[in-house]
């Protein structure tokens, strides 16, 4: 039963992050009268929709009970503070992992963001193996090299004139490369301090997730008054919200409790598979529906590489020693 829990974890999240990608990507590009939506904001919206649903699903959990529901919250997150604030530690790196991506993402051009952002599998599988005790087999590893190499040929673009025009100044690039090299090693490290929480204790992950929620929210509320607090000022919270925005806040936050199940049910690696399986797939359905991609044999070859890594990962060798057996 746990087997098969995995692997439809993994593959609701393959499906929750294409469909997230696709859809803030046209709700990034989408021309509307007005100022833009502000992603800081829906990052907080998106933390608070994930409390209000933990607590439904809590709230289910104790048969539908309001006693009950305020039972759990007081013996779980206000009777044990020492337990919660465990959680401010990831939630603080995830707040400052997304504030490094967009800090990578105006410095760097996409596809060198793309191909070096991949190294958060290696850097994940590095915390798994120091902070977990984890033990990688040869075939593990080699998978993870096979799939960074598959991941870095899919997303290496063809040069074009409006490329080969833009000059980035050595300073800038350079900002941009330490901030996603910064980012995969909080990517890393957060998701394995989160993995070892979750499977170092009895507590719902439903309850986790809405202490995580708690100080993720703390944390984006002060990155909106920092960053965008003058804009917020003047526009509102809400400006440029329509549709789209709030179909992204939604998968945002139902990814956050899929991300949840997959380390209760797998572990971190195999969500970075998933994650870089989605990324193929958002690169096929941009070039077959959106039609704003023209793959090439690279590209082919790529997801060839990936395919292959995500079957390696898996593979267990037979035990000689059982052949003997009469």
């Amino acid at each position: 039963m746990e087997f098969n829990l995995k692997y439809i974890s993994l593959g609701i999240l393959v499906f929750q992050t294409t469909s997230l990608v696709l859809t803030m990507r046209y709700s990034r590009t989408f021309k509307e009268e007005g100022p833009r939506y502000l992603a800081s904001t829906a990052v907080v919206i998106a933390e608070m929709m994930k409390i209000v649903a933990c607590l439904l699903l809590v709230y289910k959990d104790s048969s539908y009970s309001l006693k009950g529901l305020n039972r759990v919250l007081q013996d779980e997150i206000i009777n044990k503070p020492m337990e919660t604030l465990k959680l401010a530690i990831p939630s603080g790196i995830y707040t400052l992992q997304n504030n490094l991506l967009y800090v990578a993402l105006s410095n760097l051009d996409a596809a060198t963001y793309q191909v070096t952002y991949q190294l958060k599998v290696l850097t994940t599988a590095l915390f798994s193996v120091t902070m977990l005790g984890k033990n990688l087999g040869l075939y593990q590893w080699l998978s993870l090299l096979t799939l960074m190499a598959g991941v870095a040929l899919v997303q290496w673009p063809t040069d074009t004139p409006e490329d080969l025009k833009k000059e980035i100044s050595t300073g800038s690039q350079f900002i941009g490369l330490i901030a996603v090299l910064s980012a995969c090693f909080s990517s890393g490290f957060a998701g394995v301090y989160f993995e070892k929480i979750l499977k170092g204790t009895k507590q719902s992950v439903w309850i986790r997730n809405i202490q995580l929620g708690l100080f993720g929210s703390i944390f984006g509320m002060m990155g909106v008054f920092v960053y965008d607090g003058q804009r917020v000022a003047d526009h509102g919270v809400f400006q440029g919200y329509n549709k789209f925005t709030w179909i992204v806040v939604t998968l945002q936050a139902l990814g956050g409790l899929v991300i949840a199940a997959v380390i209760k049910y797998a572990d971190n690696i195999l969500k970075g598979f998933a994650t870089s399986l989605s990324i193929i797939l958002s690169t096929l359905i941009s070039f077959f529906w959106l039609q704003d991609f023209v793959p090439t044999s690279v590209f082919f070859f790529g997801t060839f590489l990936v395919i292959v890594a995500t079957f390696l990962y898996g593979y267990e060798p037979k035990d000689t020693t059982d052949l003997s057996r009469a």
